[in-house]
């Protein structure tokens, strides 16, 4: 339920809201950029699945913060970045300003992910660190917050 309830809220419900998914001029008059948005819709899609998929499995939980994960997840894409849901959904909001030329989408992707940076900071990370500790720590030191380090 949560799945469809926060990401598909604010990646599908608010987007479909603003742009009744109507084919606009494409942004900056790039039509390949209708092809990039297209991309990062599927590849945002594909990373929160499979984001909710290792809460699941290897966490044991969720996440929503009413149903917390019994361990921290840090494989798959958290061994890249910490907050690979977060970053999907920008992706998809954003993929959706390309694919249907929508520039108050590009404007609401920013505004998400200020919010969602807002939420790391003030909440999900100083609650990490006290349900997790060291290990939650050294997690932070080794993989960024927002843009992916490449594999090693």
């Amino acid at each position: 339920m949560f799945l469809l309830a926060a990401p598909g809220t604010v990646a599908g419900v608010v987007p479909y809201l603003l742009t009744r998914w109507r084919w606009r001029p494409p942004l900056l008059g790039l039509a390949a950029g209708r092809y990039v948005g297209g991309a990062l819709i599927a590849a945002g899609l594909a990373s929160v699945v499979h984001s909710f998929a290792r809460f699941a499995l290897e966490g044991r939980g969720t996440p929503a913060p009413i149903a917390p994960t019994e361990t921290l997840v840090v494989s798959g894409q958290y061994r890249y970045v910490r907050n690979p849901m977060y970053v999907a959904v920008v992706a998809m909001i954003l993929g959706q300003a390309l694919l249907f030329g929508s520039a108050a989408l590009v404007w609401y992707a920013l505004g998400a992910w200020a919010a969602f940076h807002a939420f790391v900071m003030g909440y999900e990370e100083p609650t990490l660190a006290r349900r997790y500790g060291e290990s939650y720590e050294r997690y932070r030191a080794s993989v960024p917050r927002w843009l992916p380090r490449p594999p090693r």
